[in-house]
């Protein structure tokens, strides 16, 4: 018996709509992961890019459960001598709610080159608007 091991030409990249309204960012983000990855397909290579293009929509609408808001902390790094910087995760909701889903998705997704190809196949939209009706995107219901 023989192991299947998909082609990156063989490879067919679905749409998928995905409403983050409601979600716990944790659930979402996994379940969002796996799917950029190809995990759900049954043609799953871990060394090729077997993952469907998301679209995640209504993302000023995710949920963070327990005090995430105001002690879960977004830090980044300026270049600059003392250019540490920092933002709490409810400020972060405001100005800039798809950078906590980007965040999040990113971390759990390999990090190398193959990595930053399923991560850049990630859309995340502030509200239920998207630009991307000409790929005739599915609507996908997440567990739980």
């Amino acid at each position: 018996m023989k192991s299947y091991m998909a082609k990156p030409a063989e490879v067919d990249h679905k749409w998928y709509v995905i409403d983050a309204t409601d979600q716990t960012l944790g659930r979402l983000s996994s379940e969002v992961a796996s799917m950029l990855r190809g995990k759900h397909k049954p043609i799953y290579t871990p060394n090729v890019d077997t993952g469907d293009f998301i679209i995640v929509i209504n993302a000023s609408k995710i949920r963070l459960t327990g005090n995430k808001l105001t002690q879960k902390k977004m830090r980044w790094y300026t270049g600059y001598p003392g250019g540490l910087k920092e933002i709490d995760y409810g400020s972060l909701l405001q100005k800039k709610p798809e950078k906590i889903i980007e965040a999040a998705v990113k971390g759990m997704l390999p990090h190398n080159r193959l990595g930053s190809a399923m991560f850049k196949k990630l859309k995340v939209y502030r509200g239920s608007e998207h630009p991307h009706q000409a790929q005739k995107p599915e609507i996908r219901e997440l567990r739980g």
